[in-house]
């Protein structure tokens, strides 16, 4: 089938491409998983439509807090949950002296599915929050300025967007975006915040960009780049395979020649990731300032 709904469809497709059924493409199934859960990474990893903007709630508990909270012994007020201690022993001036260094556990666990993190929304208002709000007892004493706009009334929507937008400017300027760290390969996503205003029961939530599952996706498996990149990336184990009987004759004179296949395999993934760089792939930003 010309458009894969599948892994082993895919799989399928590009056994084809090489030539089977007619010929025969000595490469182990096993080999060929493999091979599709690399493709599937790199896809992932750096194609545009490999991943999607994500919202994930997540709901604080009180071991994170504990976590968040945790200072180095005898730090007043703090406990030490989650302290993590790096010692360095030098020698100065003849003496033996330690550093000591703490690092607490001031991350959340992502799910595996994320790639990448772009923010933490801001979980504080300007002053106060719910019906303590300037938001909330703005509305509150000018809803009855809004009804009599709709019956006709003289109420200025144009002040109220002004205030609002004003509003907002001193929420950016007084409350700035929460720091975070995160790295792909660990899942965790480091809060550098005063865990002190972050109470238990709270809900963050989170910026991120998750991966493409095919299982979930199936249009990912006839994406028009996975199928080139996961036939060049057969073709390339078959070559390898074939190397090792370089040389070696077949009843009628036939000889294998891995090299080529390897070589030419080699060529077809160079031109399709300098093709991922120049069109798949998202620019990186500039940074201005």
């Amino acid at each position: 089938m010309a458009k894969p709904t599948s892994r082993q469809g895919l799989i399928d497709y590009c056994l084809r491409q090489l030539g089977a059924p007619v010929l025969e493409v000595n490469v182990a199934q096993e080999q060929i998983e493999d091979l599709v859960d690399d493709a599937i990474q790199y896809f992932n990893e750096r194609h545009f439509d490999g991943v999607t903007q994500v919202y994930l709630k997540y709901q604080i508990t009180d071991e994170d807090v504990a976590r968040g909270e945790a200072g180095p012994p005898g730090a007043r007020g703090k406990g030490q949950a989650g302290i993590t201690t790096t010692s360095v022993t030098k020698t100065i001036v003849g003496a033996a002296t330690t550093f000591n260094y703490y690092e607490n556990s001031n991350y959340i666990q992502l799910p595996e599915n994320v790639v990448g993190v772009n923010k933490v929304f801001q979980y504080s208002d300007l002053v106060g929050t719910g019906m303590f709000s300037m938001k909330y007892q703005l509305m509150l004493n000018d809803v009855m300025g809004l009804n009599g706009m709709m019956a006709g009334g003289g109420y200025d929507l144009t002040s109220y967007s002004m205030t609002m937008s004003y509003l907002e400017t001193m929420n950016f300027l007084l409350n700035t975006h929460k720091q975070i760290r995160f790295n792909q390969r660990a899942n965790r996503m480091y809060l550098d915040i005063d865990w002190g205003n972050l109470k238990a029961g709270r809900f963050i939530i989170i910026d991120c960009w998750g991966a493409m599952d095919p299982a979930t996706y199936d249009g990912v498996w006839n994406d028009v780049f996975l199928k080139k990149y996961l036939t060049a990336l057969i073709k390339k184990q078959w070559g390898q395979n074939l190397i090792k009987f370089q040389g070696v004759k077949l009843p009628g004179g036939i000889e294998f020649n891995g090299r080529q296949i390897y070589d030419d395999a080699m060529a077809d993934l160079d031109k399709i990731q300098d093709q991922m760089l120049s069109t798949y792939e998202l620019p990186p930003l500039d940074l201005i300032g």
